[in-house]
């Protein structure tokens, strides 16, 4: 674990020694600032619930950004050779990696903290149904965040690895609607391993351990695929 905690450290100085941090940080907040002050002018309540299903379609994108380069960059640059011949598991470097964007994307989350209080400030908020929401938004881009890792294990091109990996969740959070052209049980099946149906519970203040455990597993497979794909380059 200390060899995780030391790759992730690395992957944080490189996140801000590099624009990818303060640009896909600025776009995120200021698309977001923008769709909070439009949306809370057009439906006068004090509630994040309608902001939290629009940042969810953000994250599909910003995920796979932040995640593009972790495992793709070492790869054309030839640096994954000297992590793969150091004293440090396979797992430790991917999990390493996971860990830093997922600090980098705790972050930007924690910058958008003054939208309840504003909301407090004019109104009386659903404190539950907005930590709620947070907690959704954490998990689900935790998720997309583990998905875009693997795909960047897949490539030596980042463009290539944030495409694949903003196709792979859209796939995932659209598969619901191809569920309405089967009946039970394919269609109960899609509709569980859809991202979005798994998201709707926690805009509504409902935490269910059903969501919570789906998104967790998600994202250890996510870790796992990402891990199996760099062992194979020990084999190359």
């Amino acid at each position: 674990m200390r060899n995780a905690l030391t790759i992730a450290r690395r992957e944080l100085v490189a996140y801000f020694t590099s624009p990818i941090a303060y640009v896909v940080t600025a776009a995120f907040l200021a698309i977001s600032g923008y769709l909070f002050a439009a949306i809370l002018n057009l439906t006068r309540e004090a509630t994040l619930r309608y902001l939290f299903g629009n940042l969810m379609v953000i994250l599909l994108f910003v995920g796979p950004l932040l995640t593009m380069r972790l495992l793709a960059e070492e790869q054309r640059s030839g640096t994954i050779e000297l992590l793969l011949t150091a004293p440090v598991r396979d797992w430790e470097v991917v999990l390493g990696k996971f860990l830093a964007s997922l600090s980098l994307f705790l972050l930007i989350l924690a910058l958008t903290l003054y939208y309840p209080f504003i909301l407090a400030r004019f109104g009386e908020p659903d404190l539950q149904a907005t930590a709620a929401g947070y907690l959704g938004l954490l998990l689900f881009g935790s998720s997309i965040l583990s998905i875009g890792l693997f795909t960047s294990a897949l490539t030596r091109n980042q463009i290539v690895a944030a495409i694949l990996g903003v196709g792979l969740g859209l796939i995932l959070w659209l598969i619901d609607a191809v569920g309405d052209f089967f009946g039970p049980p394919i269609a109960g099946v899609l509709d569980y391993l859809s991202l979005n149906q798994h998201f709707n519970d926690f805009t509504r203040g409902v935490v269910d351990s059903r969501d919570v455990i789906y998104y967790l597993s998600v994202i250890v497979a996510g870790i796992f695929l990402a891990t199996r794909v760099l062992e194979t380059r020990r084999w190359r």
